[in-house]
């Protein structure tokens, strides 16, 4: 089976559990190729619906995880999205997809040999409206404020402020705290939604863990 239909295999799985719903994330599910953003000796596992290890202790994702935030998220064309933790680059080709050339993708990574592995994996796709900023984004970043959507792919002890005042008026934030999942909406008032139960490694930096 090639990479195409066992890609095409894992969007139809994740659909059937209503994970996958809006048209736009599931066209970028397609598009995206997993397997160019996994370490070399995990390529043939890349659409097994699994977290797979890339460096420095630190994981790509469970698909059906990734389709959950993204759905939680819903990134709109033209929109500033920063992601906090870039890991492989995944998440950010993902949101690159649903932005499309208008819009703009911030992603932070805290560890340099996987902001590296990030930045080389998306070029290598061919992904020119991401950038990858060796930064701790528990902190977010300042420079390219305000945002659209934030999305963390770490575990915050708590939903960090400087995020929710990075966040434009009516914009949203999807974070994991501990082992909770929850969408951020920014308002007249901040509305917490609780999305699940969900296993992330721990956010690094001043908001984070250590």
């Amino acid at each position: 089976m090639s990479f195409k239909e066992k890609r095409e295999k894992l969007v139809r799985e994740i659909i059937e559990t209503g994970f996958l719903r809006t048209e736009e994330i599931i066209a970028a599910f397609r598009k995206v190729p997993r397997e160019e953003f996994v370490l070399p000796q995990f390529r043939d596992h890349a659409y097994a619906n699994e977290p797979l290890p890339i460096a420095a202790g630190q994981t790509i994702s469970q698909p059906l995880t990734v389709a959950a935030m993204t759905e939680a998220l819903q990134p709109e064309k033209g929109q500033k999205i920063l992601e906090v933790g870039s890991g492989s680059g995944y998440q950010a080709a993902i949101l690159a997809e649903i932005a499309g050339n208008k819009g703009k993708i911030i992603t932070t990574e805290f560890i340099p040999g996987l902001a590296k592995f990030a930045e080389e994996n998306l070029k290598r796709c061919g992904y020119k409206n991401v950038f990858v900023i060796l930064h701790d984004g528990s902190q977010g970043y300042e420079k390219e404020k305000p945002y659209d959507r934030i999305i963390v792919t770490a575990a915050a002890p708590n939903i960090p402020e400087p995020l929710i005042d990075q966040l434009k008026k009516g914009g949203k934030l999807v974070i994991p705290v501990g082992d909770e999942m929850f969408l951020v909406e920014k308002n007249k008032e901040i509305k917490k939604t609780f999305l699940g139960y969900y296993a992330f490694v721990p956010l690094k930096g001043k908001h984070g863990y250590e």
